[in-house]
C-alpha cells in the first residue's frame, strides 16, 4: 500500500506540472489542498473530473453543474462501486454521459480514472484526438465514443486494453487503416462504421471472436477476405455497406451458418453468388443490392428457412426462382431478368454480361493461410507513472444504468448506447481545432442504418 501511495504522489506531481506548464484552464483545482477525500482513488477522480469540466466549452443541459466538491460519486453521470482490489474503498467504476450535447475535449487527466469499467459518451460534440492516458484503463470492458467529432488514426490504445469487449467508435472522423491486431483481440462487438477508414481489410479479420462487426460507410476497398468464414461459430452480423469492395465473394461463405444479417450493399462486388450461400440456415437479412453481381441466384438461397428479407436490386443477375418472388421483403429491380418490370436495358445487360468476371483469376476468392494472432507491439508512448497494478478479481463491476446488449443490425445513425465507457490518457496530444460547438449532434432517434434511397440510374458504374 505504501508503494501505491508513492506512485500516486508522483503521478499527481506530474499532473500538476503539466497543468501549470501547459497553461491548462483553472489549473489551481488540481492541487487544491483544502478538500477532504475518503481515499486516494476518489481524490484522483476529483482531479480528473474537474479537469474534464474545465475542458467542456458547452453544457446546454447543465450536466456538470453539480460537479462540485469532493463527493464525486454524487456527480451526474458518475458511478461508484467497491474497488476490485480493495472492497473497503469506493472508486469511480463508470461514466455515462450519453446524449448530453456536451462540447469540448477529453483532457489527459482522465487517465487517473484507472478503475473504470464502462465509459460511454455517445451523441455529444467532443472533438480532437484521444489522450494516450486511456492506456491506464486496464479493466475497461465497454468503450463507446460514437457520434462525436473525434479525429486522427485508429485509437491504438484500445489494442492494449486487456478486458475490452465492446468497442463503438461509429460516427466520428477517424481515418487511415484498421490495424491487424484489432481482429486478434477478444472483442464481442466491433462498430467502426461512418468514419473515414480506408485501404483493404486485414486478412486476419477471421481471427476475431466478435458476434457483431459493422464496417459500413467507410472507404475500404479490395477483397472481402476469405478468412471471414473462420468466424462460423461466433459471427451473427456482418455489415459492410457503402465501401469500395470489388472482389468476388468467397466460395466458402456458406460456412457462416450462424450468421443472421449479411449486408454487402453499395459496393462493387463481382461474379456470381456462391452456391454455398444457400447453406446459411440462420440467415434472416441478406442485402447485396447496388453491386455488379451476375449469373443466377442459387435456387436454395430463397428457400432458406429463416430468410425474411432479400434485396438484390441494381445488379446484373439473370435468373431467379419463384420462391424469391414470394419473400415478403424482396427487391429485384434493375437487373437483367426477363418478364420482370423495371429491369436494365438489353444494351446494358449485353455489354456487361458479354465480359463475365472470372473469379478464379481473382486471388480474393482463394482461401489464404491466416497466421495465428501475434501479440500487439509494445506501446511507443506508455502513460507516465502508471497506476498501481490491480489484483485480478472475478467479481464483476456494477451494472451500468442500462445493460449492455450488442446491437441487432446497425446501419447509419448510432442508436443510444446502453452503458458507460472510459476516458483519455496522460500525454499531450497534438493540437487540433474542433468544429463549431454550436452545431448539434446527429439526431439520435433514428434507427441505425436507415435504408438508402435508390438512385434514379443504375448504381454500379458500367464500364464497357
Amino acid at each position: 500500500m505504501e508503494r501505491h501511495h508513492v506512485v500516486h504522489t508522483i503521478f499527481l506531481i506530474v499532473i500538476c506540472y503539466v497543468a501549470v506548464t501547459h497553461q491548462m484552464p483553472d489549473a489551481s483545482f488540481v492541487c487544491d489542498p483544502s478538500l477532504d477525500f475518503e481515499n486516494v482513488r476518489i481524490k484522483n477522480a476529483y482531479i480528473a473530473l474537474q479537469a474534464w469540466k474545465a475542458a467542456i466549452v458547452s453544457d446546454p443541459h447543465g450536466v456538470t453543474n453539480n460537479w462540485v466538491g469532493s463527493n464525486v460519486c454524487n456527480y451526474t453521470g458518475v458511478f461508484c462501486y467497491e474497488s476490485l482490489d480493495n472492497p473497503q474503498e469506493r472508486t469511480v467504476a463508470g461514466i455515462d454521459l450519453n446524449h448530453q450535447d456536451l462540447a469540448g475535449k477529453l483532457p489527459d487527466h482522465l487517465g487517473l480514472l484507472y478503475d473504470l469499467g464502462i465509459f460511454h459518451i455517445n451523441s455529444n460534440r467532443f472533438c480532437g484526438t484521444l489522450p494516450f492516458s486511456f492506456l491506464n484503463f486496464k479493466i475497461l470492458f465497454e468503450l463507446d465514443l460514437s457520434n462525436n467529432r473525434f479525429a486522427g488514426n485508429f485509437p491504438h490504445f484500445v489494442l492494449d486494453l486487456p478486458e475490452l469487449k465492446y468497442l463503438d467508435i461509429r460516427f466520428n472522423e477517424f481515418e487511415g487503416e484498421l490495424p491487424q491486431q484489432l481482429f486478434n483481440k477478444n472483442l464481442d462487438a466491433i462498430l467502426v462504421n461512418h468514419n473515414r477508414f480506408s485501404s483493404s481489410l486485414p486478412e486476419n479479420i477471421g481471427n476475431s471472436p466478435a458476434s457483431v462487426i459493422v464496417l459500413a460507410n467507410n472507404k475500404f476497398s479490395g477483397c472481402v477476405p476469405s478468412s471471414i468464414t473462420n468466424m462460423a461459430q461466433t459471427l451473427d452480423e456482418l455489415v459492410l455497406i457503402n465501401n469500395g469492395f470489388n472482389s468476388c465473394l468467397p466460395e466458402t461463405i456458406g460456412l457462416l451458418k450462424n450468421l443472421s444479417v449479411l449486408d454487402l450493399s453499395y459496393n462493387r462486388i463481382k461474379g456470381e453468388l456462391p452456391s454455398s450461400i444457400g447453406e446459411m440456415t440462420s440467415l434472416e437479412v441478406l442485402n447485396v443490392a447496388h453491386n455488379m453481381l451476375s449469373g443466377k441466384i442459387p435456387e436454395s438461397l430463397c428457400l432458406l428457412p429463416n430468410l425474411d428479407s432479400f434485396s438484390y436490386e441494381y445488379n446484373f443477375l439473370v435468373n431467379q426462382t419463384n420462391s424469391c418472388l414470394e419473400l415478403a421483403g424482396f427487391d429485384d429491380r434493375r437487373n437483367c431478368f426477363k418478364d420482370r418490370p423495371e429491369q436494365r436495358t438489353r444494351t446494358q445487360c449485353g455489354k456487361y454480361l458479354s465480359k463475365p468476371f472470372n473469379c478464379s483469376d481473382n486471388r480474393c476468392g482463394q482461401p489464404l493461410h491466416v497466421p495465428p494472432p501475434s501479440p500487439p507491439p509494445p506501446s511507443s508512448s506508455p502513460p507516465l507513472s502508471p497506476p498501481p497494478t490491480l489484483a485480478p478479481s472475478p467479481a464483476p463491476l456494477p451494472p451500468p444504468p442500462t445493460p449492455f446488449s450488442p446491437p441487432i443490425y446497425f446501419p447509419p445513425n448510432p442508436p443510444p448506447s446502453p452503458s458507460l465507457s472510459p476516458s483519455p490518457s496522460f500525454a499531450i496530444p497534438p493540437s487540433f481545432t474542433c468544429p463549431p460547438c454550436e452545431q448539434k449532434p446527429l439526431p439520435c432517434d433514428q434507427k441505425a442504418y436507415p435504408p438508402s434511397p435508390a438512385p434514379e440510374s443504375p448504381s454500379p458504374v458500367f464500364v464497357p
